[in-house]
């Protein structure tokens, strides 16, 4: 019993160093500096460097895309101009929704991974965009539109919102969670036209049409679906993309400020489901939403919780 008994812990502090190894070589790889059981930024944060920290995510969710993708690229490819199939002179951009299960949508889904940082597929509400130029049937970029977060301070100081009013009026905004051109139109300006595209009425008809007499799922209630607000964040940082857009005159955009928060994309390369599979042992959740029920609440939390039992 004895000679169990301390196999076992041998075992347990093999898995602790072996996880512990995992997770310091990963945040190398990515560009983090690693000094005893502390991360941090050691590089500049210029965009080169943030797209280096996301490389492993972009990879995983490129290999979980393979499966559905893969027999269906070469025809996917044949969207993507070339150089020499654009004449800039007979540009004709046509804004497309995409529904689900279409080529479309698999279109809109192939081009995101081909993003430098990973994109979600966002949540709650959406609503997908492709705009095609019509002189020569290729795809000049998309953006897609989804649930706002419920706070970010600049936002809600910009606007003058208490909690009630936000409560009451978050409902009528979207927040565009990828926007932008795929090349070559991306040298083109292509991306100035898709956000230009995306405050459409063509955009706010189809917010309209999707969402008229739907009850919300937390409120209960019903609304007029007036789409009144877009935002958007730049993960590089400030982006030129949305600069000097203008429409009658009109400022289409207006920068705001910065948002906080926390994130888990390093964890991206298998090391989270190794941490997850450890945090279901020794870590004691926090949950308290009878709805939650009784594991963990989010994966911010349970890599909070593995990485404070491991000593890092």
């Amino acid at each position: 019993m004895r000679l169990v008994e301390l196999a076992a812990v041998d075992a347990a502090k093999t898995q602790v160093a072996k996880l512990r190894r995992a997770i310091r070589q990963s945040l190398k790889a990515q560009g983090f500096h690693l000094r005893g059981n502390s991360v941090s930024f050691r590089q500049r944060r210029d965009k080169r460097s943030i797209r280096k920290r996301h490389r492993l995510a972009v990879a995983k969710r490129i290999l979980l895309a393979k499966s559905s993708l893969e027999e269906l690229e070469d025809g996917l490819l044949s969207f993507i101009a070339s150089g020499s199939e654009i004449d800039p002179a007979r540009i004709a951009p046509r804004l497309h929704q995409v529904e689900p299960d279409t080529i479309e949508s698999r279109l809109f889904k192939y081009a995101c991974l081909h993003w430098s940082i990973p994109i979600s597929d966002g949540y709650g509400r959406r609503l997908r965009f492709l705009i095609f130029d019509d002189s020569n049937g290729k795809i000049i970029g998309l953006f897609g539109l989804g649930d706002p977060v419920y706070s970010i301070k600049a936002r809600d100081e910009w606007i003058g919102w208490d909690a009630d009013a936000k409560a009451d009026s978050l409902y009528h905004v979207m927040d565009a969670y990828v926007l932008g051109a795929v090349a070559p139109y991306s040298r083109l300006l292509g991306g100035k036209l898709v956000a230009l595209a995306s405050v459409c009425d063509e955009v706010r008809r189809a917010f309209a049409r999707r969402y008229a007499d739907r009850r919300s799922l937390i409120a209960g209630k019903k609304r007029e679906p007036h789409l009144v607000l877009l935002t958007t964040t730049s993960a590089l940082g400030r982006s030129s993309l949305y600069n000097r857009i203008k429409f009658r005159d009109r400022t289409v955009f207006e920068r705001v400020g910065f948002t906080g928060g926390w994130g888990e994309f390093h964890f991206s390369d298998g090391v989270y489901e190794r941490l997850t599979g450890f945090a279901n042992g020794p870590c004691v959740t926090t949950g308290k939403q009878e709805q939650c029920g009784r594991g963990f609440g989010n994966r911010r939390e349970r890599v909070r919780k593995a990485l404070s039992t491991l000593g890092l």
